[in-house]
C-alpha cells in the first residue's frame, strides 16, 4: 500500500508496533475522532502489527487509508477483551465492524428444557426455552468442565431422550441413572441440573467440597488415573468460575472504578465505567504532580467530579488508596435538581488480591476490574515516558553524575547463574530513556562456568562486548549501568582501563537503591520519587529480567533430555528412529530384539544390548511410579488438605509429578 495515501500512516504503523503483548481492545478513528472498526486481540502487538504486514484484504487496506488513530485498551485476559469488544461494538456501530468481523462465534453451555434435562456445548443460541451459559472463549476448558459435570453428576448422555425397556451402558458404569427406564424419577433427577445450574451461576462451592472429596477417595484407593480427571476437572472449574469477571456486573448498580501509575511526577488515572451493568469503556487523564501518593486519588476525584450529576451511586478503589477524606466528601456532594432522589454516593475500598481464596468472588471481580485499570493506567504511563523521551530523567542523571553529555544511550548489565551453572551476562540497551531492544545482547559465559565469581562475570562480558566495539570502530555508550554494588563497578572499571576508554560507569545496589561510582568512599542516594532514580531503576530491573529469563531458557534445554538417548549404541539418529516407532521405553522394552536389529540396521549383540537397557529402565519407572503413588496417597490423606481441593505445602510439590505419569517420556 502507497502510504502516501494516508498521511497518517506512519504513526499508526508506529503505535501498533509499540502496543503492548497483552490482550485487550483496539478502537480505529477517522480524523473526525469517529470510531469506525473495534476489534479485539489475545496480543494487541501482534494483531495490531498485522494490519501493516503482508498481502491484505481490500477491506484492510481501506480500514487503514481512512484511519487516523489507534487506541487500545488493555484487559487481564481475552474473555475480559471479548466482552468489552462486544459492548463497544454495540455502542459505537463503527461501519468496518461487519465487513471485517470473521463470523466466529464462541461456544455456550445449554441446559436443554425438557422433562429429563442434558447439558453440552454449542456455538448456537435458539429460542427453545433452554439456558444458555457463556459464552467462553477457551473451548477446550469449556469441553473439560462439561466433562468433568458429567463424571461427578449421573445425567444422561443421549442425544434424544426415548423410553427404554433396558438402561445402556452408562447406567451400568455408573455414568446415568437411566431415566429413560424409570430409574429415577424428575424431581430427583433435577437435584442434579438445579446443583449444575447453581454451580454455573457462582454458587458451586458444595460441588467444589463434593469433588475434592471424590478425588480423595480415589487417590486413596490407588485410582490416580480418576483422582488426577478429577484434579483437572477442578482446575477447569476454578477456570470457568473466575472468568466471567466483567459479565457479572449485569445485576449490579452505576458504578466508577479508578486507579492510577505513577512514575515521577508524571501520573496516569483510569477510571473504568459500568453502566447498565456492563463495562462500556475507559477514560484516561494525564497529570503531573508533586503530591504525595495518599494525595493523589482526593486531588484527581476533586477534579473528576465537579458534576455531581456525574456521580455514580458507587466509587470503587483499592485498599491502598483508601481515602477517608475523599469518603466524606463523595458522601457530602449534593446532586442537582434533577438528581436529587439519587442515593449519596460511597466510597468502596477493595482488597485487590483477587487469586486469594480467603476473599469472596465478589470481592475477586472487583479486584479484576480494578487491576485492570492499574494495567491501563500503566500502559499510558509507558506511552507517555516514550513520547517525552524521558528527558527530565536523562537531565537529572547528566547534572547528578557529573556526565559530559546528555546519557541517551545507556548500557545495563547484569549476571544470572543457578549455583554457577549456566552463568549468562545479559546487556540491554536503553535509547532515550526507553527500551531499544534491538540491541539487547546476551553472553554465555565462559571462564566462570561452575564458578560463583560475579566480578570475574562481569569482567568476562565487558571485555567482550567493548573490546568488540573499540576494533570495529562502533558507537560507544554514554553510561553503562551495573546491576551491583562498588565491587562491581571497580571490576568493570579496570576493565575499560585497560581498553582505554573513557566511558561513564555507575552500579545500583538493590539493597538500598544507592547508586555507586567507581573507587567512590560513599554512595549516591536520591529521593524515591527522582526521575533519575526512576529510569535507573528500569533500566536495572530490565537487566535482570533478560539474563534470567536467557538462564532459564539454557536450564530447561539441558534438562530435556530423552529417555532413548542413554540407551546404548543410540545416537541422534537413532534416538528419533526409536521414539518414532516405540513412543515409550516400556514399548520398546516389550519388542524382540530381531526387530530392534532390524530397524536400526545392527548387529545382533548390540540389539541386544539396546534390549536389555530399556527392560532395566523401564523396570526402574514402574518402581519409581509405584514409590510417587505412595507419596501422594499420604499427601491426599493429609489433615491439612485444602477443602476447595487446592495442594496443601505436603502435596503442592509433588502431587503432579505422581500424576503426570510420561513425566519423563521425552
Amino acid at each position: 500500500m502507497n502510504t502516501s495515501v494516508n498521511p497518517a500512516y506512519e504513526i499508526l504503523h508506529e503505535t501498533a508496533l509499540k502496543a503492548p503483548s497483552s490482550s485487550g481492545v483496539y478502537l480505529w478513528r477517522n480524523e473526525k475522532g469517529t470510531v469506525i472498526y473495534v476489534g479485539k486481540a489475545k496480543n494487541l502487538k501482534n494483531r495490531l502489527s498485522s494490519y501493516f504486514s503482508g498481502e491484505r484484504h481490500i477491506k484492510v487496506q481501506l480500514l487503514v487509508s481512512n484511519a487516523s488513530s489507534i487506541e487500545y485498551i488493555t484487559t487481564s485476559n481475552e474473555y475480559e477483551a471479548f466482552l468489552l469488544e462486544n459492548n463497544l461494538i454495540k455502542k459505537y456501530s463503527p461501519r468496518y465492524n461487519i465487513q471485517l468481523k470473521d463470523g466466529k462465534s464462541y461456544p455456550s453451555l445449554k441446559i436443554t428444557n425438557e422433562e429429563f434435562p442434558r447439558l453440552f456445548k454449542t456455538r448456537q443460541i435458539k429460542k427453545d426455552g433452554s439456558i444458555y451459559y457463556g459464552p467462553y472463549p477457551d473451548s477446550g476448558a469449556l469441553e473439560t468442565f462439561i466433562e468433568t459435570l458429567y463424571k461427578v453428576y449421573p445425567v444422561r448422555h443421549c442425544r434424544t431422550f426415548k423410553k427404554r425397556t433396558a438402561p445402556c451402558m452408562y447406567y451400568h458404569i455408573g455414568r446415568c441413572k437411566a431415566p429413560c427406564c424409570g430409574k429415577i424419577d424428575k424431581d430427583s433427577y433435577n437435584e442434579f441440573i438445579e446443583e449444575i445450574k447453581s454451580l454455573l451461576e457462582g454458587k458451586g462451592d458444595e460441588t467444589v467440597a463434593k469433588m475434592t472429596s471424590i478425588m480423595k477417595a480415589a487417590a486413596a484407593s490407588l485410582n490416580f488415573e480418576k483422582a488426577a480427571r478429577i484434579r483437572d476437572g477442578l482446575r477447569a472449574l476454578t477456570v470457568m468460575q473466575n472468568q466471567n469477571l466483567v459479565e457479572d456486573f449485569v445485576s449490579m448498580d452505576d458504578r466508577d472504578y479508578i486507579s492510577h501509575w505513577r512514575e515521577g511526577e508524571l501520573v496516569s488515572f483510569t477510571v473504568l465505567k459500568i453502566r447498565g451493568g456492563k463495562l462500556l469503556g475507559r477514560d484516561n487523564f494525564r497529570v503531573e504532580s508533586i503530591a504525595d501518593d495518599d494525595e493523589l486519588l482526593e486531588e484527581f476525584a476533586a477534579a473528576y467530579y465537579s458534576d455531581e450529576e456525574d456521580l455514580p451511586p458507587s466509587v470503587f478503589v483499592s485498599e491502598e488508596d483508601n481515602s477517608k477524606i475523599l469518603g466524606e466528601w463523595l458522601e457530602n456532594l449534593k446532586p442537582g435538581e434533577k438528581h436529587s432522589q439519587k442515593p449519596k454516593t460511597k466510597l468502596v475500598t477493595v482488597k485487590c488480591s483477587q487469586d486469594d481464596r480467603r476473599f469472596s468472588a465478589e470481592n475477586r471481580r472487583h479486584a479484576a476490574i480494578l487491576n485492570m485499570a492499574k494495567n491501563n493506567a500503566h500502559e499510558d504511563i509507558i506511552r507517555r515516558l516514550r513520547e517525552r523521551g524521558d528527558m527530565p530523567a536523562l537531565e537529572e542523571l547528566k547534572k547528578l553524575l557529573g556526565l559530559p553529555r546528555l546519557p541517551d544511550r545507556i548500557e545495563g548489565f547484569d549476571i544470572a547463574h543457578i549455583g554457577g551453572k549456566f552463568p549468562v551476562a545479559s546487556l540491554i540497551s536503553f535509547w532515550k530513556g526507553n527500551p531499544d531492544k534491538k540491541n539487547y545482547r546476551y553472553f554465555r559465559l565462559k571462564t566462570t562456568d561452575g564458578v560463583i565469581d560475579d566480578f570475574a562475570s562481569m569482567r568476562e562480558a565487558a571485555t567482550r562486548r567493548y573490546s568488540r566495539l573499540k576494533n570495529e570502530n562502533e558507537s560507544l555508550p554514554d553510561l553503562i549501568l551495573i546491576d551491583g554494588g562498588i565491587g562491581q563497578v571497580n571490576a568493570v572499571d579496570g576493565i575499560l582501563k585497560a581498553l582505554d576508554l573513557d566511558i561513564p560507569i555507575a552500579g545500583l545496589a538493590k539493597r538500598d537503591e544507592e547508586i555507586w561510582r567507581p573507587h567512590a568512599s560513599k554512595p549516591i542516594c536520591l529521593p524515591k520519587r527522582s526521575d533519575a532514580l526512576r529510569l535507573l531503576q528500569r533500566v536495572r530491573d530490565e537487566t535482570h529480567r533478560f539474563a534470567t529469563s536467557r538462564n532459564q531458557t539454557l536450564r530447561t534445554k539441558e534438562n530435556t533430555v530423552s529417555i532413548f538417548s542413554t540407551l546404548p549404541h543410540v545416537g541422534e539418529k537413532r534416538e528419533k528412529l526409536l521414539l518414532k516407532t516405540f513412543t515409550t521405553i516400556e514399548n520398546l522394552a516389550k519388542t524382540e530384539e530381531s526387530q530392534i536389529a532390524q530397524l536400526l540396521h545392527i548387529r545382533a549383540d548390540e540389539a541386544g544390548e539396546i534390549l536389555l537397557s530399556a527392560k532395566n529402565l523401564a523396570q526402574q519407572r514402574k518402581e519409581a511410579k509405584k514409590s510417587k503413588k505412595m507419596v501422594l496417597t499420604r499427601g491426599l490423606n493429609d489433615e491439612n488438605y485444602s477443602s476447595t481441593g487446592e495442594e496443601n505445602s505436603y502435596t503442592k510439590a509433588l502431587a503432579s509429578a505422581a500424576l503426570d505419569l510420561k513425566v519423563a517420556e521425552p
